[in-house]
C-alpha cells in the first residue's frame, strides 16, 4: 500500500501550523491588551456639567426631556455655572456644554434648538440675543409630576450664561463644546472668539456637534481635539477592519473617541492597547452607554455598571450623573 500521499498531508498540515501558529501569536501579542500601559486614568467627562435626570423610554429628538424629569438627590440645572462647578468638585477632568450663536453675535451655553420646553420664552435659540436669553428662567419647565408641581420655576432666572462667561468663570478648566447647529460660518465665528480669549482662557477644549462648524473650527485651529458623528463612525469601522495590524486610521487622530460600551469589545486590544494606540494619535477614549441603532447613547450613568468595566481600565466614562459615578470609581 502506497503511503505517500498521507505522508504529503501530514507534512502539509505541520507546515500550515508552522505558519499559522506563530501568526496567531503575533497577532496576540501585537494586540495584547495587558501589555500597554495608557497615560490617562479614569477622566470622567460630565454631559452637561450635572443635570436633572430624565425618562428616555420612546426618546426621539424632539423630546421634552425637561418635562420628564425624574428625581435626583440635587437642585442643579444643566449647563449653568453652579452645575458646572459641581460637576468639577465631583472629579469632573472635563465638562460638556451646548453653544448656540445669537442674533448679536455671542454663543448661548443652553442645549435646546428651542426655548419653549425647558424655559419661559418662546422661539428658535438662536433667534433671540443674549440679554433677552439671560432673562429667562432656564428651569421654568421642569416638572416630575406631568405638571402638578414645577420644583425649579424661579430658581434658574437669569442663569443661562455664554461662552465668554463660563470661559473667564473656569479659565483652567477643561470643556467639550457641543456646536448645535450646522453652519459653517458659526465655526469661523466661534474659532475667533476662542482665540479672542487665549490670554485669559488656559484650559483645554473639544469640539463636537455639527460637521461643518467643526471643519472650520478645525481649520483655524488645528490643534483642538474635534469629533463628529461621521467622523466617529468612519474612524471605529476603519479600525475594525485593520486595527489588527496596529493600524490607526488618520479619522482617528487628535479627537475625542466616545465609544459605545457595546461597541468595544469589537475593537482590536481592547481596552487598553486600544486606549494606548489612541493616546499616541492624539484622541481621548471614553465609554458611552450601549448603543441600539436608534441614534441614541446614554451616558455611563449607572454605578452598577462600573462592575462590568474591563479589567484595569484606563480610558474615559461619559457620564450624565457625575454625582453617582465618581464616588463610586473612589471606592
Amino acid at each position: 500500500m502506497n503511503n505517500t500521499f498521507p505522508n504529503k498531508g501530514r507534512s502539509l498540515k505541520k507546515k500550515i501550523l508552522w505558519v499559522v501558529l506563530p501568526t496567531l501569536l503575533l497577532l496576540f501579542l501585537i494586540n495584547a491588551s495587558f501589555l500597554a500601559s495608557p497615560k490617562h486614568d479614569n477622566m470622567l467627562f460630565a454631559h452637561r456639567a450635572l443635570s436633572q435626570d430624565f425618562s428616555r423610554e420612546g426618546l426621539t429628538g424632539s423630546t421634552c426631556t425637561a418635562a420628564r424629569t425624574l428625581p435626583t438627590e440635587h437642585a442643579y440645572i444643566e449647563n449653568t455655572l453652579p452645575a458646572m462647578q459641581a460637576a468639577f468638585d465631583y472629579g469632573a477632568h472635563f465638562v460638556e456644554l451646548d453653544v448656540h450663536l445669537t442674533q448679536d453675535d455671542s454663543f448661548a451655553v443652553f442645549h435646546d434648538w428651542t426655548l419653549d420646553c425647558r424655559t419661559d420664552g418662546q422661539g428658535t435659540t438662536r433667534d433671540q440675543t443674549m440679554p433677552y436669553l439671560r432673562s429667562l428662567d432656564v428651569g421654568y419647565g421642569y416638572t416630575l409630576d406631568e405638571g402638578s408641581t414645577w420644583p425649579f420655576r424661579g430658581q434658574g432666572t437669569g442663569m443661562m450664561p455664554a461662552l465668554h462667561d463660563v470661559l473667564s468663570h473656569f479659565p483652567d478648566r477643561n470643556f467639550v463644546i457641543d456646536i448645535k447647529s450646522n453652519e459653517a460660518g458659526e465655526g469661523q465665528k466661534l474659532a475667533a472668539r476662542i482665540s479672542s480669549l487665549s490670554d485669559m482662557y488656559h484650559g483645554e477644549l473639544i469640539l463636537t456637534g455639527g460637521p461643518r462648524p467643526v471643519a472650520e473650527v478645525q481649520t483655524e485651529l488645528p490643534h483642538l481635539k474635534a469629533v463628529t458623528r461621521p467622523q466617529l463612525r468612519k474612524c471605529l469601522m476603519e479600525y475594525v477592519g485593520l486595527g489588527w495590524i496596529g493600524h490607526v486610521p488618520s479619522a482617528c487622530s487628535n479627537s475625542l473617541l466616545t465609544v459605545p460600551v457595546n461597541v468595544a469589545p469589537w475593537l482590536w486590544g481592547w481596552p487598553n492597547r486600544f486606549i494606548s494606540r489612541m493616546e499616541k494619535a492624539g484622541s481621548y477614549v471614553t465609554l458611552i452607554g450601549p448603543y441600539h441603532g436608534e441614534g441614541f447613547s446614554n451616558g455611563y450613568n449607572d454605578p452598577a455598571l462600573l462592575e462590568k468595566l474591563p479589567n484595569n481600565y484606563k480610558g474615559g466614562l461619559w457620564t450624565d450623573r457625575i454625582d453617582l459615578i465618581a464616588p463610586r470609581l473612589e471606592d
